[in-house]
């Protein structure tokens, strides 16, 4: 068992995921480390609440859907008031594999903030069209702000020491991208450390992800959109990360 100071939070938002998100708690706490686990309910309809208690996760219930930011940034609040040392984001939907929280934890070693990247030469994951292209102009502009390489800013697979976590619960925008973009150019500005580790995706488990073409196109506009409104906030907006 780690010690108080040690303690890692993996932090799981879910909506609407009771037919992934009790495999997801089960498999995370099938890995060695013994981590504490929390699931946020956002705001649910299904019994995604009940399936994580059952498969042994601390549940957060909001009272309505409040998106991937303002689930995260409860789950970081929750972290940060139980002093917690480090904290995850893995998604509910199974498509981070627990096999790989070690490794992206181990990117704090070097940093203050650690992301699990899809396409860092790990596995087969692809975006096509419109998507990757916005993804790769969002890395490239995020790379040069964070003066450091970056394939993937908008995974949410992520770690964060406490620096981070503080970061996190002082700004974590929940607007669209905000959870990704906007949070991680936020930290930056802070003075905040990046790294990546390369990690492979695995397929949602159950339900259909939302990827079209006319969908696909959108997130491009929305992305670029995201990414200005970030950039033109500054550093002055989001405060300080505290060393």
């Amino acid at each position: 068992m780690s010690t108080a100071r040690e303690r890692t939070l993996v932090i799981v938002p879910a909506w609407n995921e009771a037919a992934n998100v009790g495999n997801t708690v089960r498999e995370i706490r099938a890995q060695p480390e013994d981590w504490d686990i929390v699931v946020v309910d956002d705001g649910s309809s299904d019994d995604t609440a009940q399936a994580a208690r059952e498969a042994g996760a601390v549940v957060l219930s909001l009272p309505f859907n409040m998106g991937v930011g303002g689930a995260m940034r409860t789950g970081f609040t929750y972290a940060q008031r139980h002093g917690y040392a480090k904290a995850i984001q893995v998604d509910a939907d199974g498509q981070h594999n627990p096999r790989d929280i070690a490794a992206v934890l181990d990117g704090l070693e070097v940093a203050d903030i650690s992301i699990g990247a899809r396409f860092a030469d790990v596995g087969d994951y692809s975006a096509r069209g419109p998507r990757r292209w916005a993804m790769r102009l969002l890395a490239a502009v995020l790379s040069r702000v964070a003066r450091t390489q970056l394939t993937d800013v908008t995974s949410g697979f992520r770690a964060a020491n406490r620096s981070a976590i503080a970061q996190y619960v002082r700004y974590y925008p929940a607007e669209y991208l905000g959870d990704t973009v906007d949070s991680l150019v936020s930290a930056v500005h802070a003075g905040l450390k990046v790294t990546q580790v390369p990690v492979a995706m695995r397929p949602r488990a159950y339900g259909r992800p939302s990827q079209n073409p006319f969908g696909a196109a959108v997130y491009l506009l929305r992305s670029v959109f995201a990414l200005s409104l970030a950039l033109m906030r500054g550093p002055s907006a989001e405060g300080h990360g505290a060393k």
